[in-house]
């Protein structure tokens, strides 16, 4: 559901901000139980077939990981064989960082879609339909998709998911890797995924926030095999350090220089586009921009061959890229060759595709740094 607010006034000195939900919403206030969740994934079975795994389903659940588990009805017994199903553990939904992490998530979505008149409030209920999805990925990449505006029936909000995921998966890269969500998954309001999902576009994009680190969630599976139903419980890592997940942590040289001291700036820049010409001149290439000239990979590939000094097998990137995720795949095999020579790269492999200058400087710099007595 999406809620929308008219809003009578619009500044126009500076970029409007949603209003700021309260932490206190149904998320987090109130206190779901674990069966409640699961019993809405699955196809329903009648209660017969269900009650003679009633008792073997009771010891599964009551282990020691959960020693307070509710009592279940037998017609959540919904699993067929071989089927599993996982959710998050309520408890983990009030942990201080998952708490913090579902906030930073709906303010930037909100301050997003402010002019959209659009308002989330719940990350399950309001991103499941695909509606809020779709204009935010609009609004991220400038781009319309081909589908309704508004879909009322649970096949047509999959079939709007499964384009609106088709373009996100193809714009952060996952064109041979599997993401970590599903149309399923989001349609089911599993928020496991939902927040791996807005996690991913959060890096990707470089979005102006601090996510919280190192958040965890408890996940609890449960699957039934011969008839049985047993269920284990593991910790899914949401977020990781912060540097890579967006911003540094730390400011470091290039900060400074980039606020406070542009005409050194100008020549820490020249000092590099001729240090790398200098190298890609054997080749008969030649660099003009840092930013752009860099951000396909290419130029990144041959210029660690050339300052290592071997042969960089051609068909393990892409010579002339057209797609992001081969300028990504280029990007991330220059990395692993520095890695391989000693050298750990400040930057993603999408900062340079995104011709993030700052970025671009730091790579080069660390290539500058170890190979500038290199004739």
């Amino acid at each position: 559901m999406i809620r929308v607010q008219l809003f009578s006034k619009m500044s126009t000195l500076s970029r409007p901000k949603s209003p700021r939900t309260p932490v206190s919403g149904k998320n987090f206030d109130k206190e779901e139980s674990f069966w409640d969740k699961i019993g809405t994934l699955g196809r329903k079975k009648r209660i017969k077939e269900v009650q003679e795994v009633q008792e073997e389903g009771k010891i599964a659940i009551d282990s020691p990981g959960n020693p307070n588990a509710p009592e279940i009805p037998p017609e959540d017994y919904n699993l067929e064989d071989n089927e599993s199903r996982s959710i998050i553990q309520p408890a983990s939904l009030q942990h201080p960082h998952v708490r913090e992490l579902l906030q930073v998530l709906i303010d930037w979505i909100n301050d997003e879609l402010v002019e959209d008149r659009i308002i989330v409030t719940d990350i399950e209920e309001d991103l499941y339909d695909g509606q809020v999805l779709q204009k935010l990925f609009e609004k991220l990449t400038g781009h319309k998709l081909n589908v309704p505006e508004v879909t009322q029936s649970a096949e047509g909000q999959r079939q709007k998911l499964t384009v609106v995921l088709n373009a996100v998966n193809h714009t952060l890269g996952f064109h041979h890797s599997i993401p970590q969500w599903t149309v399923e998954s989001i349609h089911s309001k599993n928020i496991v995924s939902i927040l791996h999902l807005l996690v991913a576009l959060v890096r990707h994009f470089r979005a102006p926030i601090r996510l919280p680190e190192n958040v965890h969630v408890t996940v609890v599976m449960a699957q039934k095999v011969n008839g049985k139903l047993t269920s284990k419980q593991f910790q899914e890592q949401i977020t990781q350090q912060y540097d890579d997940v967006g911003m540094r942590c730390e400011r470091d040289a290039f900060d400074t220089l980039f606020d406070h001291a542009p005409e050194k700036l100008a020549v820490v820049k020249k000092s590099l586009i001729t240090f790398v010409n200098k190298h890609l001149n054997k080749l008969n290439f030649e660099a003009a921009d840092l930013s752009s000239d860099f951000k396909d990979g290419v130029f990144l590939c041959l210029l660690m061959g050339l300052l290592g000094g071997f042969f960089v097998p051609l068909h393990e990137f892409h010579l002339t890229p057209k797609e992001t995720d081969h300028m990504v795949h280029n990007v991330a095999f220059a990395f692993e060759l520095m890695t391989d020579q000693g050298l750990k790269p400040k930057a993603r492999p999408e900062d340079i595709v995104n011709m993030d200058l700052k970025s671009t400087l730091r790579v080069l710099y660390t290539l500058f740094t170890k190979y500038r007595n290199i004739s």
